[in-house]
């Protein structure tokens, strides 16, 4: 088996998101997906990836893996190099499976469970929508649209949305309250007055639920490391499930110092690309829970070294999600192939909202829990509708 062509899709509408299907002389495509700065990726796949890989093997994923971020300028980041290699290495598993007739999953060693407990990452449906990629200004808080409008709910009626959750199964909130704080501040510091308000939403969903709910507490790496460790001090009271990314991940020394400060476990890091930095903050005892974005850190060929890594260290596994729905989709497989995963992230105002919009199938959730993906490959795949769109580009490169 060859691989044929190599096209990429993109839409104005869903700016961030870029897919990426694979061809093979078998007849057989492979679909991927990566999220941020589509056309750069889009542009990297074509004019580097593209001459390294037609022709090749598709099954040969754990050498293209490699061949794909061996370039001088893809050394262990989050940025176009793997982001680029994580879509296509996406997509060449999903080949592997439709070759085979399983699901993913099972090709990377099979369930490691029936179910698996989700929490809600409580965007809107507006959230990551636009290009405009910073803290704050892409929450599109001024155009609610939608049944599960959630980043409003944390920021104005926490105790009724952790109320709603809860009455829908789901057991886990991330939130991120202290964003405009910083992003006032630089993260520099945190007055008494901002730091009652960062607060407020952890105080109304303890008076409101109790511990009921578990909550994970986002800080998008905004903070200094003084900054960071007193409002840490001032949230333990509240009992939260994790902090996550208080700092800039590109100093272990520095979160090992945030961790030492704290009972409440460290989450580190969607940011971080290949399993050379999680071993560097795990030698630092840096970390708690090793989170993983698979559409930004090399893919699921990666993913599963750096879960294999996080359990020598004694540590769980949490794939990140907040991206598009093929992403989600691989990173539920990876979730049910490791022994160490501890519970998945997941928005509802995505799965319930603009994902139906794009693809055949989106994840079984109920009762807070999701369920193993079904059929062969990624079982997903993109709606014959997404071919039509007017704002849709696409470009292939081909043997």
């Amino acid at each position: 088996m060859k691989i044929t062509a190599i096209e990429t899709l993109r839409t104005k509408e869903f700016a961030n998101v870029l897919w990426v299907r694979v061809h093979t002389d078998a007849g057989i495509v492979g679909l991927g997906e990566t999220f941020y700065g589509a056309g750069a990726v889009e542009a990297h796949i074509h004019d580097t990836l593209a001459q390294r890989l037609l022709g090749k093997n598709p099954l040969h994923i754990e050498a293209h893996s490699r061949e794909m971020v061996a370039l001088p300028m893809a050394q262990s980041s989050t940025g176009v190099e793997y982001r680029a290699a994580s879509a296509i290495d996406i997509a060449l598993w999903d080949v592997f499976g439709k070759v085979c007739d399983q699901p993913v999953h099972q090709m990377m060693g099979g369930l490691c469970r029936d179910k698996l407990r989700v929490y809600n990452t409580c965007a809107g449906t507006g959230y990551v929508r636009s290009n405009n990629i910073k803290p704050v200004e892409n929450w599109s808080l001024d155009k609610p649209e939608g049944r599960y409008e959630d980043l409003d709910g944390f920021m104005n009626r926490a105790d009724a949305l952790a109320e709603d959750l809860l009455a829908n199964g789901i057991t886990a909130m991330k939130i991120w309250p202290f964003d405009p704080i910083a992003h006032e501040n630089q993260g520099l510091f945190i007055t008494a007055a901002q730091m009652k308000k960062g607060v407020e939403p952890f105080e109304k969903i303890r008076k409101a639920v109790g511990d009921k709910i578990d909550i994970m507490v986002e800080f998008h790496s905004l903070w200094n490391l003084p900054a960071a460790k007193v409002i840490a001090r001032e949230l333990e009271q509240y009992k939260p499930m994790w902090y996550e990314d208080p700092i800039k991940m590109n100093s272990p020394q520095a979160l090992g110092e945030y961790a030492r400060s704290t009972d409440v476990w460290v989450c580190a890091s969607e940011t971080l690309g290949s399993r050379w930095p999680y071993k560097d903050m795990l030698d630092h005892d840096a970390l708690s829970v090793a989170m993983v974005d698979i559409c930004w850190s090399g893919g699921l060929t990666e993913a599963r070294k750096i879960a294999s890594l996080a359990e020598t260290w004694h540590r769980p596994f949490a794939p990140h999600d907040c991206i598009g729905p093929v992403g989600f989709a691989a990173a539920i497989h990876a979730s049910f192939s490791q022994p160490n995963t501890l519970i998945q992230e997941s928005v509802r105002a995505f799965y319930r909202g603009w994902y139906t919009e794009l693809v055949t199938v989106v994840p079984k959730i109920e009762g807070g829990y999701v369920y193993p993906m079904e059929g062969p490959g990624l079982g997903v795949e993109l709606l014959p509708a997404v071919f039509e769109r007017s704002d849709l580009i696409v470009r292939k490169s081909e043997a």
